[in-house]
């Protein structure tokens, strides 16, 4: 049984990584990732013989599109270890100071973004590789020339990588999601999202004409470069022209560091780029080199993430979609409420699996939320709040577009139409293809064709 779900939750979260990292599209909050990743590295942690070097607790999640020249990282990209609360947050504080006997950590914010690696030659901007799955990116340079915070050009001679986050802001967001349902065109599910679709653009006027920016955080070579500590890095970085966030603080101790926390996490709403946690980062590079690093993630880092936004409302209805590929998603259409800033009327139900999981009925009070700002999800149904109205849901058996028969493929928690002709699919195909992140088909969205 235990090697059975070892075998499970490798499958799931391999095949969860591919939605987030190449198709920009995740099906499961971060929380429930983190969920599922915590309970495998459990697992492997109590039956080591099970153990796999290719298991995705010991690899960084992306992977590398083919569409992009490909680069190898001259040092690897690596992720960082998640802690959820204030226990865990002094946790490893506590691990720190018994390993290292100092307590000096810099906090920063967790920009909701796309990793990304910039490299100078001769003081000139040379190229930019996304993280990719931590070994190998994707050169995007391109597209991230064309930020207007970037410096082209630096005073030093030698060659220099920096790393930050690349993301877009909310107000351009806004405004790109405006001019999608406009053209009828699908919107994109959150700024992190359309930071990723924008930046693998083959077409670089795409990219300048929503604006992405970013802020930098990393100098890997600061030491050789004769400086001492994190803080002393990132003052270097903004000397040299690059942008590093301002919300950047030294902390002595637990109570300093959790203190900067709140006081952070209170400005989330009113920032204007999204943040989905604070980073905590030993500051001194000896304590660094002492504390090290394991396969996937620095021991003298870790990221604090924000707790769920969480709401309760009533499902007036289930209805399904159908994407191009055919996948069926059911949907429920939400009493509106207000979530994380906004108002939500629907959130995803995924598949009917979890329908039936959750008991999730028309009618039924239920717990919606928005993690990782992601499209929002149904997380449970009150049953308790009942009253005999509530109706349940029967999955159809035929696509609600063509009146085909819905297929389950062995390993897939979906349905699928398998009908080419379907008209959902057609629209989704060629909506799709003349979308801006596509062909860029000017005017050319869900109403136009529908009515053509």
């Amino acid at each position: 049984m235990s090697q059975a779900r070892i075998l499970e939750l490798r499958h799931l979260i391999t095949q969860c990584n591919i939605e987030y990292y190449a198709n920009d599209n995740p099906s499961l909050s971060d929380a429930e990732f983190d969920r599922l990743m915590r309970e495998l590295q459990e697992l492997e942690t109590q039956y080591p013989e099970f153990d796999d070097p290719d298991s995705p607790t010991h690899k960084v999640g992306g992977v590398v599109l083919d569409v992009f020249k490909k680069i190898k990282h001259k040092r690897p990209m690596l992720s960082l270890a998640n802690v959820y609360n204030r226990t865990e947050v002094e946790g490893f504080i506590e691990r720190v100071v018994n390993e290292t006997g100092h307590d000096v950590f810099c906090i920063e914010l967790k920009i909701d973004g796309l990793a990304m690696s910039v490299w100078y030659e001769n003081g000139r901007f040379n190229y930019a590789v996304t993280r990719g799955d931590g070994e190998t990116g994707e050169d995007v340079s391109h597209n991230v020339r064309t930020i207007k915070s970037l410096p082209l050009m630096i005073q030093e001679p030698r060659e220099v990588e920096v790393r930050g986050e690349v993301y877009l802001p909310r107000r351009n967001f806004d405004e790109i999601n405006r001019q999608k349902r406009e053209a009828g065109e699908e919107l994109f599910a959150n700024p992190r999202n359309a930071a990723a679709g924008t930046i693998r653009q083959l077409d670089s006027s795409i990219a300048a004409s929503r604006g992405l920016d970013a802020f930098w955080y990393y100098f890997p070579d600061a030491e050789t470069f004769g400086l001492n500590s994190h803080f002393q890095a990132l003052q270097w970085l903004k000397m040299m022209g690059f942008k590093t966030n301002p919300l950047t603080r030294l902390c002595h101790g637990a109570h300093e560091v959790w203190q900067a926390i709140e006081e952070f996490a209170a400005l989330r709403e009113t920032l204007p780029y999204e943040i989905d946690g604070i980073v905590l980062k030993v500051d001194r590079f000896t304590d660094q080199k002492i504390l090290g690093y394991t396969a996937k993630t620095p021991k003298w880092a870790t990221a604090y993430k924000f707790p769920a936004e969480e709401a309760t409302t009533i499902v007036n209805d289930i209805f399904i979609t159908v994407g191009r590929t055919g996948r069926i998603t059911p949907n429920a259409a939400l009493q509106p409420v207000r979530l994380a800033g906004t108002s939500v009327a629907f959130a995803t139900l995924h598949n009917q699996d979890n329908i039936r999981d959750k008991d999730i009925r028309i009618g039924d009070s239920v717990i919606v939320r928005k993690a990782g700002e992601i499209i929002p999800e149904v997380v449970r149904s009150l049953s308790e709040q009942r009253d005999g109205t509530q109706t349940p849901y029967v999955f159809p058996e035929i696509c609600p577009s063509c009146g085909g028969k819905l297929v389950r493929y062995p390993d897939e928690a979906s349905h699928y139409c398998i009908n080419n002709d379907c008209p959902a699919r057609v629209i989704e195909a060629i909506v799709h293809y003349a979308s801006r992140d596509a062909m860029n088909i000017e005017g050319f969205g869900y109403k136009p064709f529908e009515q053509f």
